[in-house]
């Protein structure tokens, strides 16, 4: 009678593990991301607005090189040599800054959203060598984003573009032409007219759009006629880069997404405004997360309405040690000062240098083995008796130290 008590499952008994489930999500892959399209069709716009809200790791070559030539490594010390003698940089440098880049710790932590690559130059690498190339990176792209355009519409698009030769920002033909923005405008003050119509509570709001609105051309026209075009916008220049794309990339491109599930291919139009298109992309991918991040999902639905009291974080299993000290096999205290938090729990760290490790990736130093506590023997006894060899045969057996 007592063993079949024993075999009824609980009704109410939490069937699920919290560190099998943390487990799993630290061994989990990061979301990946690689954006395609023809040139000027927007890749690097949307790509830097999806690393941005989906916290990944924005990768591109200009981004790349800038990187690692702010924090003067290796690669931005070559890049800095070449770029004082008046040199260009070269594609194999650039191919494997954006190689090291996916294969850092940050990005197996975060994922990452990678646009640019493949690249037209086919000065290192051929296309088809670098298709090869992203199939066989360890951490694969889990979707590919394609920027459809028609090459008439992309062609306008990017012939419409002048560049402000200070600052470098890149204004768009509705941001400068005054008739587009006249009719802009008009349109804006229509629809302020029916607003005001239909509720009077947001007179005051309007009369704001309206101030700025009126600000924007006032302060588009004292730089208008700054504005440069650059070689690459001209018309026939930009003709010639897509007829290059189509001719060199396109058909390949196509059969490397042919290979991939439809579920994981993500087509748009190009001819919407970036914001439209990464709305799109938010609304898509939201089912992807809920599947493979649920723990995540769920800590964010609970934040919204507290049933009853209870502690938000939690601490860790290794309370104020260090983990990355741990994982080293030495217990230091962790400074308050340096706790981070990670999957509801805290974690204190005991240096900088230690905070920006665990920082750019938590995950070694939560995997098994596990960063436990090393158990501490104390061996005494008479002179002689042997206290020496025992406590280097225990240090041997179990990797201590005496």
């Amino acid at each position: 009678m007592v063993s079949q008590e024993g075999k009824r499952a609980q009704p109410f008994a939490d069937i699920f593990n919290e560190d099998e489930a943390e487990k799993s999500f630290l061994l989990s892959k990061p979301t990946c991301l690689i954006i395609l399209g023809k040139p000027g069709s927007g890749k690097k716009t949307l790509a830097r607005k999806l690393a941005e809200i989906w916290k990944c790791i924005f990768i591109e070559a200009l981004e790349v090189i800038q990187t690692n030539i702010n924090e003067e490594t290796q690669y931005g010390l070559k890049c800095q040599e070449l770029l004082f003698k008046g040199q260009s940089i070269s594609e194999e440098l650039v191919t494997e800054m954006i190689l090291k880049k996916i294969e850092s710790p940050e990005v197996a932590h975060f994922g990452y959203v990678l646009c640019g690559f493949p690249s037209l130059s086919e000065e290192y690498m051929t296309v088809s060598q670098q298709i090869e190339k992203i199939k066989n990176l360890k951490l694969k792209p889990d979707f590919l984003i394609n920027i459809k355009c028609s090459d008439y519409d992309l062609c306008q698009r990017i012939s419409g573009q002048r560049q402000h030769p200070d600052s470098g920002q890149v204004y768009q033909r509705n941001q400068w032409d005054p008739n587009i923005i006249e009719k802009y405008q008009k349109k804006e003050d229509q629809h302020e007219e029916e607003n005001e119509e239909e509720n009077d509570e947001g007179n005051e709001e309007s009369e704001e759009q309206e101030e700025e609105t009126a600000e924007d051309p006032a302060g588009m026209s004292e730089i208008l006629h700054q504005l440069v075009q650059r070689p690459e916008d001209i018309l026939e220049n930009a003709e010639e880069r897509v007829g290059t794309y189509k001719n060199t990339m396109l058909h390949l491109l196509e059969d490397f997404m042919a290979e991939q599930s439809f579920q994981y291919l993500i087509e748009v139009d190009g001819n919407q405004q970036p914001d439209d298109i990464f709305v799109v992309k938010k609304n898509y991918m939201c089912c992807y997360c809920c599947f493979n991040k649920q723990d995540e999902l769920l800590r964010v639905l609970s934040s919204y309405k507290q049933i009853a009291r209870r502690y938000r974080w939690h601490r860790s299993r290794w309370g104020q040690a260090c983990p990355v000290a741990l994982k080293k096999g030495d217990i230091i205290t962790g400074n308050p000062n340096l706790a981070v938090s990670f999957l509801g729990k805290m974690y204190m760290l005991s240096s900088p240098e230690a905070l920006k490790a665990f920082m750019l990736n938590p995950r070694p130093y939560l995997l098994p083995p596990m960063p436990l506590p090393p158990c501490k023997v104390l061996v005494y006894g008479p002179p002689c008796s042997g206290r020496t060899t025992i406590c280097n045969l225990i240090a041997q057996k179990y990797k201590g130290k005496v």
